[in-house]
């Protein structure tokens, strides 16, 4: 980064540009924000409005948010349905994620997978270099799974999960895990459980081993990440304070960042009403397979 010299013949675009560029706010908003020290430029707060930056170098954070520059990076949201597989090209000829990606011209990643049967979060991106870091079992993406369940769950299921319980491939517990009041019925109750590992079907595992097996399962949450309203099927790219927390969470390493923003429209249709919404919707079902 560089103060203004209008004699240099400096190309770099300024400060206040290029974060209106990347969608923060409009240049005058984003003037404000330097102004009142809310940005910062590889680790220091920057004032000066002059100020010049390498968009592809330099990291730029605002409020202590991750700012994106690269407008040629983009991020998707996708609430999956079910029956359809987590890659671009399905070598079995079954439905596949190019249904929903046809209008991107970009070459897409998906971050993880959930299995065919399952629906709910998935990110897209280009960025094929955050995708990995997401995906990789070692970063630890926290995840939050709505599951209708056979048989009538109690807290002390629940708090067997929360305790952790043993299965063939090793110890397992879940960071959070509640029952949904008004989801239940006398054959069937909705639990939210939030989790980070990558193990394979490691919900359905879990919730198979304390009594209840899974017959319907939505992913809600990936991270900062949430599921809201989006529509089954509906693919919507995110916003600037979207991807600010997403790249937050790869650039700190915390796949626990639960910032509260929602994707999709306002509303994040938590609870018993969202689950059957979601369920409708999505049609959510037998396997997994997170990662």
């Amino acid at each position: 980064m560089n103060s203004s010299d209008p004699g240099t013949g400096d190309t770099r675009p300024r400060l206040q540009k290029a974060l209106a560029n990347a969608g923060v706010a409009s240049r005058r908003a984003c003037e404000s924000l330097i102004s009142g020290g809310r940005v910062e430029v590889n680790g220091e707060i920057v004032f000066e409005l002059g100020s010049r930056i390498d968009t592809e170098r330099d990291e730029v954070r605002v409020d202590g948010v991750v700012v994106q520059l690269d407008v040629s990076k983009r991020y998707f949201v996708l609430n999956k349905p079910r029956g359809v597989v987590s890659t671009m090209r399905d070598e079995q000829g079954r439905p596949d994620l190019r249904e929903f990606t046809d209008r991107v011209p970009d070459r897409l990643y998906n971050v993880g997978r959930l299995d065919t049967d399952t629906s709910g979060l998935l990110v897209l991106t280009n960025d094929g270099e955050l995708a990995h870091r997401l995906a990789h079992p070692s970063f630890g993406v926290q995840k939050t799974y709505v599951a209708k369940v056979r048989g009538r769950v109690t807290a002390a299921v629940v708090q067997q999960l929360k305790d952790g319980i043993e299965l063939e491939d090793g110890p397992i517990r879940v960071d959070a895990a509640k029952i949904l009041p008004g989801g239940s019925t006398k054959s069937h109750s909705l639990v939210e459980v939030t989790l980070h590992s990558g193990r394979n079907r490691i919900v359905r595992r879990m919730l198979a081993a304390v009594g209840h097996p899974v017959e319907e399962l939505v992913r809600r949450q990936f991270g900062p990440l949430h599921l809201g309203t989006l529509r089954s099927g509906e693919l919507r790219e995110l916003s600037a304070a979207e991807r600010g927390a997403l790249l937050s969470a790869a650039e700190d390493g915390d796949g626990h960042a639960a910032t509260g923003i929602t994707g999709g429209r306002p509303g994040d249709g938590k609870g018993a009403k969202g689950m059957r919404g979601v369920a409708a919707r999505g049609n959510p079902g037998r396997r997994e397979g997170e990662r």
